[in-house]
Formats: C-alpha cells, sequence, structure tokens
C-alpha cells in the first residue's frame, strides 16, 4: 500500500472517529481540496434531469440512489470501481434525514467519506450527494408547525455546505386522506414543499441549481395517482411562485415499503410493484411537467429479475438502502462474534421498539441498521 493510499485511509478515519464538529469540518475541508485537484466534486443532476424532462434526452436509463448506513467508506469504493469498469456517470450517494441521525453520519461526514472514496479509487468528475427523505414529522409539526419547519431548514443548510447538491423533500407525510378532494388532501405537503423548496434556492450555492425533489405518497402507504400528482404540481406551482425554479422528479407509491415486509423467521415478503402506475406516473410526470419523471422507493429487497422493469417505465431513479446494509451483516467475512455482539446490543438498547407479537428475527431485521 502506498503512502497516498494510507494517509487517505488514516484521514478518513479520522472524519469518522472524531467527536469534535469542528475537527470534522478542517479534515472535510483539507478531503475536499485535494479532490478538486483531482477533477472530483459535488454536483446537481438537475440540469440533467431537466434535459430529460424536456426530450433533450432519451428517458430509457433510470438512476440508482444508494444509501450507505454502515462501512460507507468501502462501500462507496466499491460503487466506484464499478462506475468506472462500466463508464457509469449517472448514480447518487444519498442518507435519509432518519439515517443519520441513527447511524450518526452528520453531512459533512458523509460527503467527506464519499469524495475521499473517489480519491481513493481514482474516479474523476462529478460526485452526485443527495439528502434523501427530508421529511417532515406530523406528530411535531401539528404540535409546533413553526419549529419543525425551522429545524428541516436547518438540516438542508448544513447539508447544502456539506456539498449535498440533490434534496428530496418528503412532506408527503402531511397529506390528509380524509378531506374531501385531492387537492385538500395534498395541500400542507405542496405548500410546505413549495416553502422548503424556495429556501434551498435562497441559499444554493450562485453557480449551481440543486436538483430538489417532492413525493405525493408516503412509502408505505396507499398507491399514487395520477390525480394526486396533478394536483400537488398544480398546488405546488402556485405555491411556489414563478421567482424560484422548482422540482426536477416527484416520489410515488406503487406498492413497496421501505426495508420490506419482513416474515416471522426474517425473510422478506414478496413485493408486486404497481408497474402500469409507475409508468403512467413517469409519463404525466415528463410531458405535463418537464420532469426527469418518478422515483420509486423501497427497490432494494425487490428480487432481482424486477429490476429491468425500471428503465422499461422509464422510472428516473430508484433508491436502494436495505439490501446493502444485509450484504454486510450477511457476508460469510463478517464476524460471527462481532455480528452477535451487535445483536445482543439491539436487544438491550432497542427494547422499547420491539411490537407484540415480534418474532426475534423480525426485531433484529428492523433494528440492525442502527450504529451501536
Amino acid at each position: 500500500m502506498g503512502r497516498k493510499s494510507l494517509d487517505m485511509d488514516i484521514l478518513v478515519m479520522d472524519v469518522v472517529m472524531s467527536d469534535d464538529l469542528e475537527k470534522k469540518k478542517i479534515l472535510a475541508k483539507k478531503i475536499f481540496n485535494l479532490a478538486y485537484k483531482r477533477g472530483i466534486y459535488p454536483a446537481s443532476i438537475h440540469q440533467f434531469y431537466m434535459a430529460r424532462g424536456k426530450g433533450e434526452i432519451s428517458s430509457n436509463f433510470t438512476v440508482p440512489a444508494i444509501n450507505l448506513r454502515s462501512l460507507t467508506y468501502d462501500l462507496a469504493k466499491a460503487i466506484f470501481r464499478v462506475a468506472k469498469r462500466n463508464n457509469s456517470g449517472s448514480f447518487i450517494f444519498e442518507i435519509a434525514k432518519s439515517e443519520i441521525g441513527y447511524t450518526n453520519q452528520l453531512p459533512i461526514e458523509y460527503s467527506a467519506v464519499v469524495m475521499a472514496a473517489a480519491i481513493k479509487e481514482g474516479f474523476s468528475g462529478p460526485v452526485f450527494i443527495q439528502g434523501d427523505h427530508f421529511q417532515v414529522n406530523p406528530k411535531r409539526f401539528n404540535q409546533d408547525q413553526k419549529k419543525e419547519i425551522e429545524e428541516l431548514k436547518n438540516l438542508i443548510y448544513e447539508a447544502i455546505e456539506a456539498g449535498f447538491y440533490n434534496i428530496d423533500i418528503d412532506s408527503s407525510t402531511l397529506v390528509d386522506l380524509s378531506k374531501p378532494s385531492i387537492s385538500e388532501q395534498q395541500r400542507l405537503n405542496f405548500e410546505v414543499c413549495a416553502e422548503l423548496t424556495a429556501f434551498i434556492r435562497r441559499n444554493q450555492p450562485k453557480w449551481i441549481d440543486i436538483s430538489v425533489g417532492g413525493e405525493i405518497g408516503e412509502v408505505g402507504g396507499k398507491n399514487s395517482t395520477p390525480e394526486e400528482l396533478r394536483a400537488f404540481m398544480k398546488g405546488f406551482r402556485t405555491s411556489l411562485g414563478s421567482d424560484y425554479i422548482g422540482i426536477s422528479k416527484i416520489s410515488v407509491q406503487t406498492g413497496t415499503t421501505h426495508g420490506g415486509v419482513v416474515l416471522p423467521d426474517g425473510s422478506i415478503a414478496r413485493v408486486n410493484i404497481d408497474f402500469d402506475t409507475l409508468k403512467i406516473l413517469s409519463e404525466i410526470a415528463r410531458k405535463e411537467f418537464g420532469l426527469a419523471g418518478c422515483v420509486q422507493h423501497g427497490a432494494s429487497t425487490l428480487p432481482s429479475e424486477a429490476f429491468h422493469k425500471f428503465p422499461e417505465t422509464e422510472t428516473a431513479e430508484i433508491h436502494l438502502a436495505t439490501e446493502f446494509q444485509n450484504m454486510i451483516y450477511e457476508s460469510r467475512y463478517f464476524p460471527s462474534e462481532l455480528r452477535q455482539k451487535i445483536y445482543d446490543w439491539l436487544k438491550v438498547n432497542a427494547a422499547s421498539e420491539r411490537k407484540e407479537g415480534e418474532t426475534e428475527e423480525q426485531f433484529i431485521y428492523k433494528t440492525r441498521k442502527k450504529k451501536p
């Protein structure tokens, strides 16, 4: 191992292990400076997606957005190696608001580690880093709307400062299906999404348009409809006004759940995605609103034979998280003693999250994403 290679490994370790935020920022700046010198830079996928929405490029491809919850440096290196081998340019590294919390990966740490992985693997060009599910908590929103939105704005600002030039707003948690009209059901969703989009535009670097995503159906809920998509987009555009650039993509629900449905033995139930609806919604998003298309969440645990359907239905983006985590825990190279130590820790420290009637396998599967 060469000296430069070893230095990068040590630098990453220092970033990850430091409890001092200011030290993390200093180390991250050092990594970013090294990356810039090698032609590696954080970028927005907005213009690329807008070209797709305008029909200037083909829409028969799907961009993977990959959530790295653990072994971020090692997995990012592997992704860059595959990207180089396949000459791939469109792939996204992302972390959700919830994952930032339970994996203890602050935006500045996450982006620095991803950029370091690009340096280590000799990658060059744009690196797309995304804030996934920057989500409104409906309970806290109902208790104190101003405080909840302000906390989200603080997270967005922190992410932008860290080079997250792609941000998915998830205010779909505010959709109220008890309202009499679809527009009223979506009202809080599109109003909050517009407010946060305007905040992003006011705080993005002058030289870049951040790619912003909206969401019309909460993952794990009922499937989205064309009427909901149109109601959201009409309300969103009216709420946002003409002073700001809007969103580039829209997330929908077509039958998946985050992490999949865990069966009592710990295996995952087979999921049936409504690909017909996904195709229709993606076409509406492109042709009527100039977006790149629809985003499919919760795709990790689908059978491999289903993935060719996403480009066929012209899905713009799919989000992949759980299966990458599963590959780590279930690898024959993962030390069995360490695995057991983690599971024992969860049984004590995450015991309150165990639901009545849940088997140990179900409990472990759902909670092992947390960082001890």
